[in-house]
């Protein structure tokens, strides 16, 4: 393939909620990347010296660089939107900024308390609770946050609900949350989220390209 016509590079870590929800929208959009996978305990000197900040996922395309990966998804989505995730109502794109600020911060305080030790992690994880409880009513009586089907805000805020879920799931399960346990289940059990799981080798400089979706 000549250099012109080379797909975009995804940066990307299987583990990293962002890169999950990147490589969701990028596969459901059915573009074409070539993936680079980064281990962030030894991040290869090459993406080290492109992209300082050193977090995935980063997405290099013919005329651009994204560093986020909500306009990641959005980049993708905008070219190609098979399942219409973007057809949504405008409210989801506040549920996505609370997911991505007050909660995620709320989420990293209890996952990585040692981090935080002037904070109480119990504290912390009531505070995500509010949030959740907020996300049960919201899915009741659907399969989805908006109706019958999946749409941007659910592929959005998922990998962030399944990392807090795992933090101790044993208590996850145990909360009055019927609807949003089941949807989480839902996500788990699909063919997207089992597309974007698939183990990849550490990227390193010389390596063939590694097509993603394949």
């Amino acid at each position: 393939m000549s250099p012109s016509l080379s797909p975009p590079i995804l940066y990307s870590f299987r583990r990293c909620p962002y890169a999950m929800r990147a490589r969701l929208a990028i596969s459901a959009s059915g573009i074409q990347v070539e993936l680079r996978e980064i281990l962030l305990r030894d991040k290869a000197p090459e993406f080290m010296a492109s992209f300082p900040k050193g977090t995935v996922p980063v997405l290099v395309t013919r005329s651009r660089v994204i560093e986020e990966s909500f306009d990641i998804m959005q980049w993708a989505l905008a070219q190609s939107d098979p399942e219409h995730w973007l057809d949504m109502p405008s409210v989801g794109f506040d549920w996505i900024a609370s997911c991505d600020g007050p909660f995620k911060q709320a989420l990293d305080h209890t996952k990585y308390a040692v981090r935080y030790p002037d904070l109480d992690p119990l504290h912390e994880r009531s505070k995500a609770s509010e949030f959740l409880k907020n996300l049960d009513i919201q899915i009741a009586g659907s399969e989805w946050m908006f109706g019958p089907d999946c749409k941007l805000a659910d592929i959005a805020l998922l990998p962030f609900i399944r990392q807090f879920a795992n933090i101790d799931k044993t208590w996850f399960d145990k909360q009055p949350w019927p609807n949003l346990q089941c949807w989480l289940a839902r996500f788990l059990a699909s063919e997207h989220f089992a597309s974007i799981m698939v183990k990849y080798d550490k990227w390193a400089a010389g390596d063939t390209a590694l097509t993603f979706p394949n």
